[in-house]
């Protein structure tokens, strides 16, 4: 396990909690943030309650780790990848994803820095190198800039999500204070 996911996963281990059940969660059953859908496709057939915090985490590593590319973004940037770790996991990773690439596409100055990306929800080879060119112009104070476009983002769509769907009030709250910002 790499240093830094394994200091991101106890952070969104935490945050997420142990078993729930909330009627207002369109997720069902959770453990250790991991929903029953999620849980199922990748093979896990027991009772939620039961599964163990070392599933889990394969699972986090498996869905919103290395399969969206953000070991790859934490190579560039721990923060941005912190950031769209947590991120995917709340939204799941194609937001965040498409976040990163919607911020990267604004903050290029009109093409000048690096070529508009295609938003698509996949890190894959142009996002990184989008990705490096904007830091090596930027630099720190690009990096933050960065994580505070994806805050923003964030927090749009929660606020989104509640307005859309009552139900999300009950959670909208939480989001926003334990969420937006977590890389700040």
């Amino acid at each position: 396990m790499s240093d830094v996911f394994a200091r991101l996963i106890e952070g969104v281990i935490g945050r997420e909690g142990g078993y729930v059940n909330h009627p207002d969660d369109k997720g069902g059953e959770t453990i250790w943030g991991i929903t029953v859908g999620t849980a199922r496709r990748y093979g896990y057939v027991g009772p939620m309650g039961n599964m163990t915090r070392i599933r889990a985490v394969e699972i986090y590593r498996a869905q919103y780790w290395t399969g969206p590319g953000y070991d790859r973004v934490a190579a560039l940037s721990e923060k941005l990848a912190e950031e769209l770790f947590d991120t995917g996991v709340n939204m799941g990773p194609g937001v965040a994803s498409t976040m990163l690439q919607r911020c990267l596409n604004a903050l290029n100055r009109q093409g000048k820095d690096y070529p508009d990306i295609k938003v698509d929800g996949d890190v894959g080879p142009a996002t990184l190198r989008s990705l490096t060119a904007f830091l090596r112009v930027r630099g720190k104070e690009g990096e933050s800039v960065l994580l505070k476009g994806l805050n923003a983002l964030q927090g749009e769509r929660y606020i989104e999500l509640a307005e859309k769907r009552q139900a999300n009030e009950s959670f909208v709250y939480g989001w926003l204070r334990t969420r937006v910002g977590i890389a700040a």
